[in-house]
């Protein structure tokens, strides 16, 4: 399975290999969608995915697409699947086929005002409040888009590196909105591009998050928000957890020591174990993790969360 697989097969051998627990196959599964989304989805497999195999893919933050062919896509599977019970494919149908975690999981507002014109209108399978709230969006009128997430998907960036701080996890971590905090440092100079945590299978958990200068008590990025779980994969093997990814990437300076906090609530999670206090990076460069001064934080360099640092390499 894993030499012939491409994005045309990719959505008939996925649920399979689920079955069978085949976690590295299952994670190869998903970086094909990733990376091939627009032509994954476009497959004649894809039609016929069953509903919680389609809300894991509208709920993946990584996937590279453009929103409009997603919806596209995700419509025209609602249509055929009116088809098969021979149902007249109205936008009421279609959204009660779709179901409300799918609708809300799309990424609408990031829609172009046109494209959301000729295509999610025309697909009917919203309610009048929320075209009203969607176009006031669009137009700037108003600044949420009530129910729906504003944040665009990510895709995948082939560049940035990971830092994996744990050699071990565990289950029953939970997020009732205390500090998470870390200090770290490395022994070059990189770009922080964001950070991973850990979760639990398709949950959404909220997360205000920021970096720190130690030395001027400042904010240096921060980013907030609702994210969704999704299958990663480290050098401790395949968890469920949600990346969160700065709007741009911060420069860590060598040998200077930053504070990492995050506030999250959520559904109980995992949480790493066997932390250590130095982690060399494949690619060049020792993170030194230790203790933050916040006080109550649930984190600590042996244990708990911040289970990757996604960054780059600053060549300037």
């Amino acid at each position: 399975m894993q030499d012939n697989l491409d994005a045309s097969n990719v959505f008939s051998i996925l649920p399979s290999v689920k079955i069978f627990e085949e976690m590295n196959l299952v994670y190869d599964c998903w970086k094909v969608i990733d990376r091939q989304t627009e032509e994954a989805v476009k497959s004649d497999v894809f039609e016929a995915i069953d509903r919680p195999l389609l809300e894991a893919v509208v709920e993946r933050d990584t996937l590279n697409i453009e929103e409009v062919e997603l919806f596209k896509a995700i419509d025209l599977w609602a249509t055929k699947a009116c088809e098969k019970q021979g149902l007249a494919p109205e936008g009421e149908v279609k959204r009660r086929i779709h179901g409300e975690k799918i609708v809300k999981a799309m990424r609408i507002p990031t829609m172009k005002l046109e494209d959301f014109a000729s295509v999610v209108l025309d697909s009917k399978i919203l309610t009048t409040e929320e075209m009203v709230n969607i176009v006031k969006y669009l137009s700037s009128v108003s600044s949420s888009p009530t129910g729906f997430l504003e944040t665009g998907r990510t895709g995948v960036d082939d560049d940035i590196q990971r830092c994996c701080r744990f050699d071990s996890m565990s289950l029953s971590y939970g997020y009732f909105g205390s500090v998470e905090s870390i200090c770290v440092s490395v022994d070059r100079e990189i770009i922080l591009h964001g950070l991973c945590f850990f979760g639990s299978e398709n949950n959404t958990y909220y997360v205000d998050t920021e970096a720190k200068d130690i030395r001027t008590k400042s904010t240096m990025v921060s980013k907030k928000g609702h994210f969704l779980s999704e299958l990663l994969q480290c050098q401790i093997g395949s968890y469920f957890g949600f990346k969160v990814l700065f709007d741009t990437g911060v420069v860590l300076e060598k040998n200077v020591t930053y504070g990492i906090e995050a506030r999250i609530s959520g559904p109980n999670s995992s949480r790493g174990g066997d932390g250590v206090g130095s982690v060399l990076s494949p690619c060049g460069g020792t993170f030194t993790f230790t203790e933050s001064e916040s006080l109550g934080s649930t984190t600590s360099v042996a244990y708990g969360q911040f289970s990757e640092l996604l960054f780059s390499l600053n060549s300037l």
